[in-house]
Protein backbone atom coordinates (compact mmCIF):
# COMPACT_ATOMS: atom_id res chain seq x y z
CA UNK A 1 0.00 0.00 0.00
CA UNK A 2 1.19 3.56 -1.07
CA UNK A 3 2.31 6.51 1.51
CA UNK A 4 1.73 8.54 -0.98
CA UNK A 5 -0.36 8.25 -4.48
CA UNK A 6 -0.34 11.32 -7.07
CA UNK A 7 -3.19 10.21 -9.50
CA UNK A 8 -3.48 10.11 -13.09
CA UNK A 9 -4.29 14.01 -13.90
CA UNK A 10 -2.77 15.39 -10.82
CA UNK A 11 0.20 18.15 -11.17
CA UNK A 12 1.88 18.86 -8.38
CA UNK A 13 4.60 21.81 -8.42
CA UNK A 14 6.61 22.31 -5.34
CA UNK A 15 8.32 19.94 -2.58
CA UNK A 16 7.33 16.80 -1.37
CA UNK A 17 8.58 15.05 1.30
CA UNK A 18 7.23 11.95 3.13
CA UNK A 19 8.61 9.08 5.06
CA UNK A 20 7.08 6.41 3.03
CA UNK A 21 6.51 5.33 -0.45
CA UNK A 22 5.89 7.77 -3.04
CA UNK A 23 3.75 6.34 -6.23
CA UNK A 24 3.59 9.19 -9.24
CA UNK A 25 1.00 8.46 -11.80
CA UNK A 26 0.52 12.23 -12.93
CA UNK A 27 3.31 14.85 -12.87
CA UNK A 28 5.36 16.40 -10.07
CA UNK A 29 7.94 19.55 -10.45
CA UNK A 30 10.34 20.47 -7.82
CA UNK A 31 12.17 18.21 -5.63
CA UNK A 32 10.94 14.65 -3.90
CA UNK A 33 12.53 13.62 -0.94
CA UNK A 34 10.97 10.30 0.01
CA UNK A 35 12.59 7.46 3.09
CA UNK A 36 11.09 4.59 1.00
CA UNK A 37 10.34 3.53 -2.70
CA UNK A 38 9.13 6.65 -5.30
CA UNK A 39 7.77 4.85 -8.09
CA UNK A 40 6.88 6.35 -10.96
CA UNK A 41 4.21 4.75 -13.05
CA UNK A 42 3.74 4.66 -17.32
CA UNK A 43 1.90 7.53 -17.18
CA UNK A 44 3.87 9.33 -14.67
CA UNK A 45 6.21 12.13 -15.28
CA UNK A 46 8.90 13.80 -12.62
CA UNK A 47 10.58 16.96 -13.58
CA UNK A 48 12.26 17.12 -10.01
CA UNK A 49 15.55 16.02 -8.39
CA UNK A 50 14.50 12.96 -6.16
CA UNK A 51 16.41 11.65 -2.79
CA UNK A 52 14.84 8.25 -1.75
CA UNK A 53 15.80 5.30 -0.66
CA UNK A 54 15.11 3.24 -4.10
CA UNK A 55 13.65 4.50 -7.31
CA UNK A 56 11.68 2.70 -10.02
CA UNK A 57 10.96 4.33 -13.22
CA UNK A 58 8.41 3.29 -16.08
CA UNK A 59 7.47 6.52 -17.18
CA UNK A 60 9.23 9.97 -17.29
CA UNK A 61 11.56 11.68 -15.38
CA UNK A 62 13.63 14.53 -15.79
CA UNK A 63 16.52 15.55 -12.54
CA UNK A 64 18.92 14.13 -10.08
CA UNK A 65 18.35 11.00 -8.72
CA UNK A 66 20.43 10.07 -5.19
CA UNK A 67 19.12 6.32 -3.85
CA UNK A 68 20.81 4.92 -0.72
CA UNK A 69 19.77 1.79 -2.57
CA UNK A 70 19.25 1.07 -6.23
CA UNK A 71 17.44 3.02 -9.04
CA UNK A 72 15.68 0.77 -11.86
CA UNK A 73 14.78 2.15 -15.26
CA UNK A 74 12.00 -0.63 -16.35
CA UNK A 75 11.44 -1.24 -20.35
CA UNK A 76 9.45 1.81 -21.66
CA UNK A 77 11.00 4.26 -18.70
CA UNK A 78 13.11 7.36 -19.29
CA UNK A 79 15.67 8.99 -17.38
CA UNK A 80 17.29 12.22 -17.87
CA UNK A 81 19.45 13.23 -15.13
CA UNK A 82 22.34 12.19 -13.07
CA UNK A 83 22.41 8.83 -10.88
CA UNK A 84 23.90 8.37 -7.28
CA UNK A 85 23.30 5.13 -5.82
CA UNK A 86 24.48 1.61 -5.07
CA UNK A 87 22.69 -0.17 -7.62
CA UNK A 88 21.47 0.65 -10.95
CA UNK A 89 19.76 -1.05 -13.69
CA UNK A 90 18.26 -0.33 -17.32
CA UNK A 91 15.67 -2.98 -18.86
CA UNK A 92 15.88 -3.25 -22.65
CA UNK A 93 13.43 -0.44 -23.94
CA UNK A 94 14.41 1.61 -21.46
CA UNK A 95 16.38 5.61 -21.88
CA UNK A 96 18.96 7.18 -19.68
CA UNK A 97 20.78 10.05 -20.36
CA UNK A 98 23.48 11.26 -17.81
CA UNK A 99 26.31 10.35 -15.73
CA UNK A 100 25.95 7.54 -12.31
CA UNK A 101 28.50 7.27 -9.75
CA UNK A 102 27.95 4.32 -7.88
CA UNK A 103 29.81 4.69 -4.91
CA UNK A 104 28.70 3.05 -2.17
Amino acid sequence: MAGTVIGEGLSIEGELTSDEEVVVHGTLRGTLSAGDVVSVGTEGTVEADINAASLSVAGRVTGNVTASERVDIQAGGRLIGDVKAARLTIADGASFKGNVDMDA
